[in-house]
């Protein structure tokens, strides 16, 4: 995933994400134990993918990067 996809993520989607591609990390490297892992760039990938969101979060602690704003809900009336 590109960093600027998780860019435009919340800091909660963040967190969220980071936490899934930790689950991801650990059953990869289980099947590479067992043997069963076909392509061994997938650990690579999902570590990289762990340092961006983490790198993202820091940034966004000490205030060099911003949370996108949220996006706001259109009423769906329409105003006549």
């Amino acid at each position: 995933m590109k960093a600027s996809n998780f860019f435009e993520m919340t800091n909660e989607e963040l967190n969220l994400k980071l936490n899934s591609l930790k689950e991801e990390l650990f059953n990869l490297r289980f099947k590479h134990k067992a043997g069963q892992l076909e392509n061994a760039n997938q650990l690579a990938i999902c570590k990289k993918d762990i340092a961006r969101v983490k790198t993202i979060i820091r940034q966004r602690e000490l205030g060099i990067s911003q949370a996108p704003a949220k996006a706001e809900k259109k009423s769906a009336k329409k105003s006549k």
